[in-house]
């Protein structure tokens, strides 16, 4: 497929990383619950800065963090100075052109880190190193080595680092957790995860290319394509369900023939014969996100198509026969944004998110070498 030339003002991948405060590498393994420093605190008021608008959640952050009574929006940069100018202007704050120059601002708390996923490790290590608190798109970074770099960064300097895996904290998530821990389903023997959109598919204002952005298709800024971008959350709620598997197995499907694949399936093994399935796509116009959860006594449906949890369990007594819709949601948990506020507040570490994070990197990336090497991996293979 030939790339059409780009005749805006984008800086290259190399002179951006140029711009930042490079640190020696660092080797750890996952992320711990318990901190290594004392956090620096930012209270009362938490000044932020938006590093870049690449992802296209960045404009959501930028509001929460605009409506968040807590914080401010005080600076902008952007590897690409044009988009980061505009955006600079439209919120009324500065626009740096060099990232250093920023990070060396004793006024800016924290940054969100809409970067490239290719310069998450980079970007959010200088971060860390200069004492700014992170909030940043998932996934972590495109591998568990650059991801336990920047978790050793964020602890030697006593940061927060919040990763955004908003699914992870739905009332029907924590329901379907607290059915399968009170083993209603018996012992699990399949979990399927699938959630997709049409962000590859022609619309009516872009029939060639769709609502995606084009450069989420070019693998030198995203690292993949459906997998590391939708994908990333029905791995991670797999791996809540499941835990983390042996090995994976995937396999990808290039419908709209992109560089990177538009359309996924990945098979996480488990010891005990269980298996995680994750799927994700971005050319179907109409498919449901879906939650499905089997086992020896029972299974569970979510999002077929209806948003409701159902179960049919035989240890269920007279109800046994039927399916059963599932009362008891919990509300939803506060969004990772706000839980990462009240993190820098209260001077804490969001340990298990941090967790989930790193795992998730994990997964994605056996995932990746997985279809690169046309075989199972394991995930201990991996190098930290």
């Amino acid at each position: 497929m030939r790339r059409k030339n780009r005749k805006d003002n984008r800086i290259s991948r190399r002179e951006a990383l140029a711009t930042l405060v490079l640190t020696p590498p660092l080797v750890v393994g996952l992320a711990s619950s318990d901190a290594a420093s004392p956090l620096r605190s930012s209270a009362p008021g938490i000044r932020v800065a938006m590093l870049s608008f690449w992802h296209v959640h960045a404009s959501d952050y930028a509001r929460q963090a605009r409506e968040n009574s807590a914080t401010t929006v005080a600076a902008v940069w952007d590897e690409t100075p044009d988009r980061g100018r505009a955006q600079a202007k439209d919120l009324g704050v500065p626009f740096f052109e060099r990232l250093d120059d920023l990070l060396a601002r004793a006024d800016i708390d924290g940054v969100i880190v809409d970067t490239p996923t290719t310069m998450h490790r980079d970007v959010m290590v200088a971060a860390a190193r200069a004492g700014k608190h992170i909030f940043t798109e998932k996934v972590l970074a495109p591998t568990l080595r650059e991801c336990n770099e920047i978790v050793a960064a964020v602890k030697g300097a006593g940061v927060v680092l919040m990763v955004s895996l908003p699914r992870l904290y739905s009332g029907s998530t924590l329901a379907i957790k607290g059915i399968l821990d009170r083993k209603l389903l018996g012992e699990l023997t399949q979990v399927r995860v699938r959630l997709t959109h049409d962000g590859a598919l022609g619309t009516p204002q872009n029939p060639r290319s769709g609502w995606l952005p084009p450069y989420f298709f070019d693998p030198q800024l995203t690292a993949g394509g459906a997998m590391i971008d939708l994908g990333a959350h029905p791995m991670y709620l797999t791996r809540l369900f499941l835990g983390l598997p042996q090995s994976v197995s995937a396999s990808f499907g290039f419908v709209t023939g992109r560089a990177v694949e538009d359309n996924v399936a990945a098979v996480l093994n488990y010891a005990q014969g269980a298996l995680g399935i994750a799927e994700a796509s971005f050319v179907n116009h109409f498919s449901p996100f879906t939650i499905e959860a089997h086992g020896t006594e029972g299974s569970l449906l979510y999002g077929t198509p209806d948003s409701i949890v159902r179960i049919r369990s035989s240890r269920a007594g007279k109800q046994a026969a039927v399916w059963v819709a599932w009362k008891d949601i919990p509300p939803d948990q506060p969004a990772p944004f706000q839980q990462w506020v009240a993190h820098i507040q209260q001077r804490t570490f969001a340990a298990e998110n941090v967790q989930a994070a790193l795992d998730l990197s994990m997964l994605v990336e056996a995932a990746n070498s997985s279809v690169k090497k046309k075989q199972s991996v394991r995930l201990d293979s991996l190098s930290h």
